[in-house]
C-alpha cells in the first residue's frame, strides 16, 4: 500500500505545473464574458501604479526580459484594475515597439 501511496505522490508532483507567483498583488477587473485560461509562462503583470513585472523580473529588467523571449502565442497582460487607461495605453506601445503585436488582457470573474 505504501509503495502506490509514493507512486501517486511522484505521479503528482510529476505533473503539477508550479507556476511563479506574481510579482505583486493585483485586483484584476472583472467581466461578464466567458473566459479562457491564460498561460501564465508568458504573462506581464502590471501594477495599479504601472510597475511591470515579467518572469520574476521588474520595471527594467522585465522590459529587457520580453525583448529577449521569443513568444509564439499571445502574451497576457495581467493588470490591476485600478490601473489608468493611458498607462496602460503606453504600455501596449511599448509592446508594440518590441515586436508583440497580440495579447490578452486577463480580468476576473464578478
Amino acid at each position: 500500500m505504501i509503495n502506490v501511496v509514493f507512486l501517486l505522490l511522484i505521479f503528482f508532483m510529476m505533473s503539477a505545473r508550479i507556476a511563479p507567483a506574481p510579482p505583486f498583488k493585483l485586483s484584476l477587473p472583472v467581466s461578464e464574458s466567458e473566459a479562457t485560461l491564460l498561460e501564465e509562462d508568458v504573462t506581464l503583470y502590471v501594477s495599479a501604479d504601472g510597475t511591470v513585472g515579467f518572469r520574476g523580473a521588474v520595471e527594467a529588467d522585465a522590459w529587457a526580459a520580453l525583448q529577449i523571449v521569443d513568444i509564439k502565442q499571445r502574451l497576457s497582460i495581467r493588470a490591476d484594475a485600478d490601473l489608468p487607461t493611458p498607462k496602460l495605453a503606453r504600455i501596449l506601445v511599448q509592446l508594440a515597439d518590441i515586436g508583440i503585436k497580440s495579447v490578452d488582457l486577463a480580468v476576473g470573474n464578478p
